[in-house]
């Protein structure tokens, strides 16, 4: 935010949880002082029911582009800033009834069953997946039911990368035990915000337990919690150590992708101490990194 304010900028939502409307406390949306103070795009603007993925994303993101001079991408979903800068395949949106299908066959044949399903009728997808993936197996029936091609073709239609655009990438990169301490309180923090009415109302709208949503940190703990399950403490412990574990995963990938690269594209790395806050010294060195 300072960033935008100071370059005249406007910041950009590149997490993949923050772009749906049902949860501000939990995904740690920006408030509403906060998308008030300097232009925001992309935050609570997916409803719960309606899955967001990186190709959607990177649609919403150039349109964006279009009306913004000096945006600034903020998140850590890598998936979806590599969609935008190396590109990705536009898979046609598979509709309701085709993902209602595939559903269904999941339960009633299971993930390997499905496979088998999807081997019969789109052999080349299907043999790049784990037949245990209910996921991406499922995923790939709905793309085959809904698009009359197989994921497999869809990927080969990949789009280009960004062009037209200088990108500057800056990598927040805190000491390990600085970030498990900093999840474990902000953890604490959203429960005292009110983080359990929030997945109490996200679980009355009767979602399916396959959606993106249902799956964000914190939700299928807390969802346990309300279900009697387990005690908030146990709920708790469980939502902070999930995404612990997530931001390991979540260094690493970054640690091994190349995401920007050549003479008009940059990177730098910053460490942040305890406090969160950079130094004075660090904030001069990026509004100049970014500007230039």
């Amino acid at each position: 935010m300072a960033l935008a304010a100071r370059l005249g900028g406007a910041v950009v939502n590149a997490d993949a949880m923050q772009c749906y409307r049902e949860l501000r406390v939990l995904t740690a949306r920006p408030s509403v002082a906060d998308e008030a103070a300097v232009p925001h795009f992309l935050y609570g603007v997916r409803a719960a029911a309606e899955p967001a993925d990186a190709a959607w994303w990177r649609r919403a993101v150039l349109e964006v582009l279009e009306r913004v001079e000096r945006p600034i991408l903020c998140g850590g979903t890598g998936m979806y800033l590599a969609a935008l800068l190396k590109g990705i395949a536009d898979v046609p949106a598979p509709g309701e009834a085709a993902r209602a299908e595939a559903r269904g066959l999941l339960a009633e044949l299971g993930a390997v069953g499905l496979h088998g399903r999807l081997m019969e009728v789109d052999p080349e997808t299907a043999g790049r997946l784990k037949a245990g993936d209910s996921q991406r197996v499922a995923r790939a029936w709905e793309v085959w039911r809904g698009t009359g091609k197989g994921l497999a073709y869809w990927q080969q239609q990949g789009s280009a990368g960004l062009t037209g655009w200088t990108c500057r990438m800056v990598l927040v990169d805190p000491p390990r035990q600085v970030l498990r301490d900093a999840i474990a309180a902000r953890f604490e923090g959203m429960l005292a915000a009110g983080a359990v009415d929030e997945v109490r109302g996200l679980v009355a709208l009767g979602l399916p337990a396959d959606l993106p949503i249902m799956r964000a940190h914190g939700v299928p703990e807390l969802a346990a919690y309300l279900r009697g399950e387990i005690l908030l403490p146990e709920a708790a412990a469980r939502a902070i150590l999930a995404t612990q574990q997530y931001t390991k995963r979540q260094r690493t990938w970054f640690a091994h992708q190349k995401l920007v690269g050549g003479a008009d594209m940059q990177t730098i790395h910053a460490r942040i101490d305890g406090s969160a806050q950079l130094s004075e010294s660090f904030w001069s060195d990026l509004v100049n990194f970014v500007s230039c």
